[in-house]
């Protein structure tokens, strides 16, 4: 099983040997080295690998996380199922994949904000007729008296409140291009996140 950890930079136009315009994102891919090995034998009962990357001040880790990681100092620490062929130490760098590859990569979106519905869910509004006065983006009625209801507002029910800053996993993307020597790939398409968003990809 491929997979590394990146972080988003931007978004460029990739040109195919056939001529075709591709849109891509920039991926900056630092190796990770891995922390732990799981196995179904072992006392975690399930087979996975624990990977961390880039640095971090000894200062500003627990006790509990520099005792788990020999006393290495890692920015972020993600884990992956299955671990065949790896050992604690091993590093793992953007020449795992290669070009064509389909991957799907997680992580986690903007923040918005506290929006409305409108932007948060598509609502059209109300009519900007004659008669409209400061309830040109409001939700409308959300029920709550009476009815199929029961008198309360039902669990789900599309309001306003905090929009993005969620888990995204987008599938189904192939590997432009591959650069070890800079520590870069490109990956078809768009990717969650800012500019400088840690991401997960990992080989379909």
């Amino acid at each position: 099983m491929k997979f590394i950890l990146a972080t988003k930079e931007n978004m460029v136009r990739v040109f195919a040997d056939d001529g075709r315009a591709y849109a891509g994102t920039i991926l900056n891919v630092a190796p990770v080295t891995v922390t732990q090995v799981k196995t179904a034998e072992g006392k975690d009962g399930y087979s996975a690998v624990q990977v961390g990357q880039g640095t971090r001040k000894t200062k500003n880790i627990s006790k509990a996380v520099l005792g788990h990681t020999k006393g290495a100092g890692y920015e972020a620490i993600r884990e992956f199922a299955g671990a065949e062929g790896l050992e604690v130490g091993a590093s793992i760098d953007a020449s795992i994949f290669a070009v064509g590859d389909t991957v799907r990569v997680s992580g986690l979106t903007k923040g918005k904000g506290f929006t409305g519905v409108v932007k948060r869910h598509g609502f059209h509004g109300g009519p900007r007729s004659h008669g409209q006065k400061h309830t040109e983006r409001s939700p409308g009625s959300i029920g709550g008296s009476g009815g199929r209801a029961g008198g309360r507002v039902v669990k789900g029910k599309k309001m306003a409140g905090r929009m993005g800053a969620e888990r995204v996993t987008v599938t189904n993307l192939k590997v432009l291009a591959v650069d070890k020597a800079s520590g870069q790939m490109i990956i078809s398409g768009a990717v969650p996140g800012r500019r400088g968003t840690l991401l997960e990809v990992i080989g379909a």
